[in-house]
């Protein structure tokens, strides 16, 4: 199958040279890139939030293969969609999906179905390729977009994910697209992303979602991060850094209703 770009010129400008340039304004020159398991990643407009997101990509080696884990903002489609083989379109051209790494998720991964009306209309893991894409031009990538789970159905996935990493044999870097509190004043909004991200550097999936449950954190992506914490930690990471944190409100002006943004590596 081929997927069309659906928020090239919304989310970030649908000409080529463009995106180039944007792309090389936002990622910053690093003299030392560092190899990781696992990376959460931003996933507004490249005004908003491009610059937390390429502060994070600039840190890390892009491996030849991205497995990108994103929220079901729409609902449409399966609640554990692999997009199936095939490519993905963007300004930047073409990244083909990987067939070898799709079947091992298909094996190894609980609830999994090949499905490609949950990828249809879904902006957040869209946005994530052409980073992964201008870092690293030969890449393949698989694209998993999921829907509510608690944490028993989190660890049969993101243990599904290690499994399936482990049998592939070569290095895949595993993208977890999430944005953090939506629509609260900026204070709040760090207050409470502080919390979540207290849990996400202590390597702790099944603390992450217990506070953003109980203390009302709307991380969009909080399913796919803690699933990406699992399988990262079933990989054998030990460690995760704050790369950036922002919101809306410091491109804006305007702290009363802010989104929050961070980067973390894991590793």
């Amino acid at each position: 199958m081929r997927r069309q770009s659906t928020v090239a010129g919304q989310f970030y400008t649908g000409s080529a040279d463009l995106l180039r340039s944007d792309l090389a304004g936002i990622i910053p020159v690093v003299n030392q890139r560092k190899k990781v398991l696992g990376i959460i990643a931003p996933h507004a407009g490249y005004m908003y939030s491009g610059a937390v997101a390429g502060k994070g990509y600039a840190r890390i080696e892009i491996p030849s293969t991205v497995l990108i884990i994103g929220p079901n903002h729409h609902g449409a489609g399966a609640a554990v969609a692999l997009y199936p083989d095939g490519e993905w379109l963007t300004p930047l051209g073409t990244v083909p999906i990987n067939h070898r790494l799709n079947g091992l998720l298909r094996l190894h991964v609980p609830f999994v179905q090949s499905d490609s009306v949950a990828h249809q209309l879904e902006h957040s893991l869209e946005v994530q390729v052409p980073f992964i894409q201008y870092l690293c031009p030969d890449v393949s990538i698989a694209a998993l977009c999921l829907g509510y789970g608690d944490y028993a159905a989190v660890k049969q996935i993101g243990d599904g994910i290690a499994a399936a990493i482990r049998a592939y044999g070569e290095e895949v870097l595993i993208v977890a697209s999430s944005d953090m509190t939506h629509y609260e004043s900026a204070e709040s909004a760090r207050r409470k992303d502080n919390q979540a991200l207290e849990r996400v550097l202590a390597l702790d999936p099944e603390g992450l979602l217990r506070i953003c449950r109980s203390e009302h954190i709307t991380m969009c992506g909080v399913v796919p991060t803690a699933v990406m914490l699992v399988a990262a930690g079933e990989l054998g990471a030990k460690q995760a850094e704050l790369v950036n944190y922002a919101t809306s409100g410091d491109v804006t002006g305007d702290n009363h209703q802010v989104v929050g943004y961070a980067s973390v590596t894991v590793w």
